[in-house]
């Protein structure tokens, strides 16, 4: 692996670093997040940054020129990641559609299908959810019962999604359903683009125990889809499907949220036994422990990167860079919420010490170990993929879906 930037890549880093200093703020050690904000103001802030790097180019670089992208490089777009993370810019509300919709779109879609939907996303005009997990389902994407029936030109939707984050605010979605439950359950499954406003489409905001909702149920009744929105033929849903939880796993390998370096800021400051927390050499050995993670997950990622730069596909590298990283977000806001001792269980990011970044990192936590694939799926993509170890058995390979059992 190499490690350093090549002489276009490092002229294209100083060209992001020269536009992103031109129009937003770079973080500091004392400002390295924005400040709260109502839903609405999130959301219109949002969109004005993503109109932004629209007009400047440096919206979905990789994307095709004539669909609103830059046509340029995978290792471009790493780049210009690179440099936007040292910046206070909004993110979060067009990741899943950027990220991981409009990709599918554009491996599967029409020619009309990216001609309507791709440029207006890529300016903040428009904002996508993925609407794919079920209550009978859970991570066994292919046991999900939201079926879809053939009525003309048009398909008819009933059933329920949950865990749909960003689904109360967001214009599209696709929904993958399923069409035949005469076969196999990964063979009867088909996607469609649906309209998130369209009548029969009810959602209802999940409370989750941060005080947020910021995921929902999706309820489909009679909803219809004209054919023409079907992405991949009848029955290919699986196959569609796959698309967007590669370009998932890739997105939301990296994990996020405090790492060893707020931890350490943290404990040269908290007091255990009368002395700095620093003092102590359990605490150095944990700050010490999360170091080596950090460094392990970033040279994994170079891996992706490497791949990238010989344009080849990456490899499972993003489920080990999860496992890992979901795990250690979790322990390590933990961990430091022991060290703010009573400060540890106030939340109020006006009262609580590190703007409660920790407390909301333990929370959070927990869900990112599900979302993107749980973490038990993931120890099998890297026991089959990297390891060569057999894999799972499955009585139901090749039992038609209507005929496998279902709770009462």
């Amino acid at each position: 692996m190499d490690f350093n930037d090549t002489p276009s890549e490092a002229a294209y880093r100083a060209k992001a670093r020269a536009w992103l200093d031109a129009n937003a703020e770079r973080k500091t050690a004392k400002k390295d997040s924005l400040p709260a904000l109502s839903l609405t103001e999130a959301l219109e802030r949002a969109r004005t940054w993503q109109r932004t790097k629209a007009e400047g180019g440096f919206a979905c670089i990789t994307w095709p020129k004539e669909y609103g992208g830059q046509g340029g490089s995978s290792l471009d777009n790493v780049v210009y990641s690179q440099e936007e993370s040292n910046y206070l810019v909004p993110g979060g509300f067009y990741a899943i559609g950027l990220g991981m919709c409009l990709p599918t779109v554009l491996a599967w879609g029409t020619d009309a299908h990216k001609e309507r939907y791709v440029a207006p996303a890529v300016r903040g005009d428009e904002i996508w959810c993925q609407l794919f997990s079920e209550p009978a389902g859970g991570s066994d994407v292919a046991g999900l019962r939201t079926r879809a029936e053939k009525d003309g030109d048009e398909w008819v939707i009933n059933g329920q999604k949950v865990w749909t984050s960003g689904a109360h605010y967001c214009d599209y979605g696709i929904v993958v359903v399923r069409t035949d439950p005469n076969v196999p359950k990964h063979k009867g499954l088909t996607m469609f683009i649906i309209d998130m406003k369209a009548p029969g489409v009810e959602v209802r905001p999940i409370k989750q125990m941060s005080g947020e909702s910021e995921f929902n149920e999706v309820f489909f009744t009679d909803v219809r889809i004209p054919d023409s929105d079907r992405l991949g033929e009848p029955g290919q849903g699986w196959k569609v499907a796959l698309t967007t939880l590669m370009n998932e796993r890739l997105a939301v390998g990296g994990g996020g949220g405090a790492d060893w370096e707020e931890l350490l800021g943290l404990a040269q400051e908290a007091e255990m036994e009368q002395t700095l927390a620093t003092a102590n050499s359990a605490v150095r050995e944990r700050i010490a422990d999360w170091y080596v993670q950090t460094q392990g997950l970033k040279y994994t990622r170079f891996r992706t990167l490497t791949a990238l730069s010989k344009g080849q596909t990456p490899g499972p590298e993003s489920s080990i860079s999860k496992i890992v990283s979901a795990t250690k977000m979790q322990e390590l806001g933990s961990f430091a919420m022991d060290l703010q001792g009573q400060h540890g269980i106030v939340r109020d990011r006006e009262i609580s010490p590190n703007a409660a970044v920790f407390q909301n990192q333990w929370m959070g936590g927990a869900g990112y170990r599900i979302a993107g694939g749980t973490d038990e799926i993931l120890r099998n993509i890297v026991a089959e993929r990297v390891l060569g170890m057999p894999q799972d058995i499955r009585v139901d390979k090749d039992k038609p879906f209507s005929e496998m059992p279902a709770g009462k």
